[in-house]
């Protein structure tokens, strides 16, 4: 331990707040909270932790030079500062938190026939009134399904329920709906019950939680424990939302940049004509050569549309990545050309020099060269390949164009790999078949190309499995013995 870091622990104040651990050249190494400074990063640097903690906290400490701290004036704060400051500056020892994920908060849609609330975790500039974030996620389950029960609001999905919905709902009689779906409520009247509910959650209506507690010590007074605990639980829920939100109010905002000025940056660095309002990602995954799968991803206004997600089979190559990409972009473009289909405003493409280099090449030969512009991101240093005679961009972390390629390609590297494991999956259930007496390749794509899997060929009556050309009894019944014992997953 240096003097300077030594001299900072002795001046650490007994207050909430967030610390920051540095390495010798200055970066973020480490992000944490704590409730009392001083107790919490003490305890870091005693003899015992060095003799005894795991080998991660002792790697830590070991690597730690400088110390930095925020104070704030709560423990929720603290989380919310706490998770900022991990998602901006990303440190290695950090595991918790290093997602996208987001603390939870409470969206209205107030802009639908019969508007209901929904829990999130990214807030959008959409106009919507949203509650919280709240570190609490088991809290805002419990406050929102209160809600929903307490003002009759829908829990059902439809833009605008109809009496068809209701089939299979049956939500007003054991969960409180007003059911708009049978219309036994009018819109006004719906309206009129969901303002209430979010003036509630606005903290406008205290004595709706005083009611839950009287209702708790009446169920207590007539020895229905089971209810009274139940209210109890609610109670205690909302007094803590109540809490939350107070402090929530206090938390400064942290401001963020919108992906408006995110893709105005980007349009700056690599020097396009407009902000890039389309942009298609591609990545490509396969296992050890095998199963080599494409994905296409696409971010429209900064945020990824998954309407026009695209997953496509590599033909020509198997374990080469360039070429894969190669193959995809061809396809793809091509098909575009033809159709007369609107072009994206950037192409991105998941890997180094040798993918972008690729995709150039192909939209060369397309006749494209000059349309779209292309764009890398390397996954080691997330540094920006551009491969046209200007060096990569390294961009820092917490860069709001930097920020809509990561999300973009971490999207479509697991659009990739979900679709590739579901090829090996699906290969694997097929394999099944290979190891059946008078099953051969001829007669295993017969069955699949009938019963368009292995699944639904397991699930299939004996006497339907016999009815397939060349078929017989037995060997129909020595195919349902098998799958019976070895198919399990579902398709």
């Amino acid at each position: 331990m240096n003097d300077v870091l030594r001299e900072k622990l002795k001046h650490l104040p007994e207050k909430p707040g967030c610390y920051l651990y540095r390495d010798r050249a200055g970066t973020i190494i480490y992000v944490g909270k704590a409730v009392n400074l001083r107790r919490r990063v003490q305890s870091y640097f005693r003899a015992s932790t060095l003799r005894s903690a795991p080998p991660k906290l002792r790697s830590l400490v070991h690597h730690v030079e400088d110390l930095e701290i925020r104070i704030v004036r709560n423990e929720a704060e603290a989380l919310l500062t706490e998770s900022h400051l991990i998602k901006t500056y990303r440190p290695r020892f950090n595991i918790l938190l290093r997602d996208d994920k987001r603390y939870l908060a409470l969206r209205p849609a107030a802009d639908r026939p019969f508007p209901r609330i929904t829990p999130c975790r990214i807030r959008r500039d959409d106009g919507a009134e949203y509650f919280g974030p709240f570190p609490s996620s088991t809290i805002v389950h419990t406050a929102l399904d209160f809600t929903e029960k307490r003002f009759g609001l829908r829990k059902c999905t439809a833009l605008t329920p109809c009496p068809e919905d209701h089939t299979h709902c049956m939500a007003d009689i054991i969960r409180f709906c007003s059911a708009p779906c049978m219309g036994r409520i009018s819109e006004p009247d719906y309206r009129a019950r969901f303002n209430e509910a979010c003036a509630f959650l606005r903290g406008d209506r205290p004595a709706i939680i005083e009611e839950v507690a009287q209702q708790m010590r009446e169920a207590a007074a007539r020895e229905d424990y089971e209810r009274a605990a139940r209210l109890r639980d609610t109670w205690l829920a909302l007094k803590e939302l109540t809490r939350q939100r107070a402090k929530a109010r206090l938390t400064p905002a942290l401001k963020r940049p919108t992906a408006a000025e995110g893709l105005a940056a980007l349009a700056d660095l690599l020097a396009l004509p407009k902000p890039p309002r389309i942009i298609e990602c591609f990545d490509i995954s396969h296992l050890m050569g095998t199963h080599t799968v494409a994905s296409m991803v696409v971010a429209v206004d900064g945020l990824p549309d998954k309407r026009r997600y695209r997953r496509f089979r590599i033909r020509t190559v198997t374990n080469d990545d360039p070429h894969a990409m190669a193959e995809v972009i061809r396809r793809r473009y091509t098909r575009l050309r033809d159709e007369g289909g609107a072009f994206p405003d950037l192409i991105l493409c998941d890997g180094a020099a040798l993918q972008v280099r690729a995709a150039r090449a192909v939209l060369k030969e397309l006749g494209l060269f000059e349309l779209i512009p292309v764009a890398g991101l390397n996954e080691h240093f997330e540094e920006i390949v551009l491969d046209d005679g200007r060096p990569n961009l390294i961009l820092p972390r917490d860069s709001a164009a930097l920020q809509i390629l990561i999300r973009l390609r971490d999207e479509a590297h697991r659009f990739a790999i979900t679709f590739n494991r579901s090829l090996r999956l699906r290969a694997l259930r097929e394999s099944v078949l290979d190891e059946i007496p008078g099953i051969g390749p001829i007669r295993k794509r017969q069955l699949l190309t009938a019963f368009g899997s292995v699944r639904r060929l397991a699930d299939a009556e004996e006497s339907v499995i016999a009815a397939q050309p060349g078929i017989t009894p037995e060997l129909a019944h020595a195919i349902k013995t098998a799958l019976k014992a070895r198919v399990h997953d579902p398709d």
